[in-house]
């Protein structure tokens, strides 16, 4: 095999390389547009949905099924404002916010945590207030929302705060049998609590770039295929100039018979 052969193998093995891998990317970016799609479907399907009871769907093992993820449910008991945490450096209002979250003893004797909005930053390392919560008997709405994991830095949180809503660690914090598989985001109370808190904003139902990004991986392969056939088909003509050279120029009839006559002129004076 030819150097040039060799070298032209080369070039396509790269392409083909480079192709493995924007497949690679395209897949994934449509696998991760079919997950923001069946997101926002989930929202669209559970977030205006009448409440049902906590029991109803969270069961006796405080698990959340996926499928409940948005799903408003509703509380009777009273809050145990006694044991309040404040979730720090919460993106609101275009600030690092704190969230307020207070345990709830539901009529079933379990206790559920309510995330009941956010306040923002004071001076120092707390919010200069925090509304309190009703007191005694309250019927509640939440929107079940899953915990969040710790925080891969391992940073923590000044006492009575937490860096993030881990609710087994929160349960480590609060006093009876803590549900760990969600917590709620508030919706509404009766009677209302003193005080106003910021709200939570509708997620959204922009579905990304994901698939226009797995469309442009894919003509990134087409085009790699196409640049290096480009370069093959340069190195093939460069080489047939080389070995054949440039070919000569080819006269007109006209110029031919021209030619003719001042060679026969020549000749004659000759």
């Amino acid at each position: 095999m030819s150097r040039r052969l060799t070298r032209w193998t080369v070039y396509v093995l790269i392409a083909i390389g480079f192709a493995i891998a924007c497949v690679f990317l395209s897949n994934w970016q449509f696998e991760r547009n079919e997950t923001r799609a069946a997101q926002i479907e989930l929202v669209e399907q559970n977030y205006d949905a009448a409440p049902v009871p906590l029991s109803a769907v969270i069961g006796e093992d405080g698990a959340l099924d996926p499928d409940d993820e948005w799903r408003p449910v509703t509380l009777q008991g009273e809050y145990l404002a006694d044991q309040e945490l404040l979730v720090r450096n919460r993106p609101h209002g275009g600030t690092s916010a704190f969230e307020v979250l207070v345990p709830f003893r539901d009529a079933d004797g379990r206790i559920f945590i309510v995330d009941r909005g956010w306040v923002p930053p004071g001076e120092g390392a707390e919010p200069d207030s925090v509304p309190s919560p009703p007191d005694g008997d309250v019927e509640v709405t939440v929107r079940l929302r899953p915990g969040e994991q710790l925080p891969a830095s391992g940073r923590g949180a000044p006492e009575g705060q937490v860096p993030t809503i881990n609710l087994p660690s929160i349960a480590e914090q609060v006093d009876g049998e803590v549900i760990t598989g969600a917590y709620g985001r508030v919706i509404s109370e009766d009677p209302a609590g003193s005080g106003s808190l910021g709200g939570f904003d509708s997620p959204t139902d922009d579905p990304g770039p994901h698939l226009s990004y797995a469309i442009q991986w894919i003509l990134f392969a087409l085009m790699g295929f196409i640049f290096i056939g480009y370069i093959i088909r340069t190195e093939i003509v460069k080489h047939r100039e080389e070995v054949e050279g440039v070919p000569a120029p080819v006269k007109s009839p006209r110029r031919r018979d021209h030619d003719a006559d001042v060679e026969d002129e020549l000749l004659d004076v000759r």
